[in-house]
């Protein structure tokens, strides 16, 4: 890596801030409505980002990765979070449902193919919308990967990343006692699902803090508080689909459905010392996806305020835009 990575914020390799040139909320049925925007050049090519979490809600900051001159940049918060009613609501929000919201935007914007761009659970959905819809994503550019399986649950709630972090492990677990400890994702969810509004918070922003705590290499661990809203929505849905492990199973796991996207062209953007989605993830699906290139990017973790990570994906739309005519768009 460019030491210069070293010596910059993210915001340094992305774009100036910009407006957006159209919002909305959209009915997707079954009682929800989702928040979407649109950004850049009404005539540019389309990518839709999908945000982390399950949760996290987009961000003015996720606008900039696009040269807005020459992309149409599509934002929406998912089912449940963000600016999507209603807020931190489970009921009909799972991964089959966003993939339907997300075809359901694309058609009411009018837009034949994009690109699709997401990380940490944007890039699982990314993937799992791409293999639905083959037919319309005309290229991914994802990071941090999250292939929604057993081993990667077990890594950050059974303890293996908390061998690393045995200070912020100790503080995520003495919240639940000791013979629930077989099963995190469990004890959670009887919590964050009380109908105590108080204690749901409570073990929200516990949820919240062990996973932000972990998500950038040069935080050492130091995260604040969420605010309440945010926790709660975030930790709500987070637990609700991993207990769920994303509704997957082996006809619709991610690495057995490779092959739909073997003539779809890929950017994986991976952090090399990243303790929430461990590289191997990132490693397995490069291998299983011909048309991917692989960027393992040196001294970065999991967020993506990374600096090494804005830059690759900074890098890697502008590679994109230039083959605009070869991808369709």
């Amino acid at each position: 890596m460019d030491r210069s990575l070293k010596q910059k914020s993210a915001s340094a390799y992305l774009y100036p801030p910009i407006d957006p040139f159209d919002q909305r909320t959209l009915d997707v049925g079954d009682g929800h409505t989702v928040y979407v925007e649109q950004c850049g050049n009404p005539a540019g090519i389309p990518v839709v980002v999908l945000h982390g979490g399950p949760g996290g809600g987009c961000s003015p900051a996720m606008r900039r990765y696009f040269n807005p001159e020459h992309y149409r940049v599509i934002l929406f918060d998912q089912r449940g979070c963000g600016r999507s009613r209603p807020h931190a609501a489970v009921s009909n929000n799972t991964t089959w449902h966003l993939v339907r919201d997300i075809e359901l935007i694309r058609e009411t914007l009018k837009i034949d193919r994009w690109i699709v761009f997401g990380g940490s659970w944007g890039a699982t959905l990314s993937l799992i919308y791409a293999q639905t819809h083959p037919d319309r994503a005309a290229a991914l550019a994802i990071r941090g990967v999250f292939l929604m399986t057993q081993p990667e649950l077990d890594w950050f709630y059974g303890g293996g990343a908390g061998r690393f972090w045995p200070d912020l492990w100790d503080r995520f677990t003495k919240l639940i006692p000791e013979d629930e400890h077989g099963d995190l994702i469990a004890a959670y969810h009887k919590r964050l699902f009380s109908g105590d509004m108080m204690q749901e918070i409570k073990y929200a922003r516990a949820w919240a803090a062990w996973e932000n705590a972990l998500a950038a290499i040069d935080s050492d661990g130091v995260t604040g508080e969420s605010p309440a809203d945010y926790a709660r929505a975030f930790s709500r849905l987070e637990n609700h689909y991993f207990q769920n492990q994303g509704w997957l199973d082996d006809d619709t796991a991610i690495l057995n459905r490779m092959d739909r996207l073997a003539q779809i062209p890929g950017v994986i953007v991976q952090g090399r010392y990243d303790m929430i989605c461990p590289p191997i993830s990132a490693y397995r699906l490069s291998q299983a996806w011909p048309m991917s290139k692989l960027k393992l990017v040196g001294r970065a973790g999991h967020a993506l305020s990374e600096p090494g990570i804005s830059a690759e994906l900074v890098r890697a739309m502008d590679r994109f835009a230039a083959q605009r005519a070869a991808l369709g768009l």
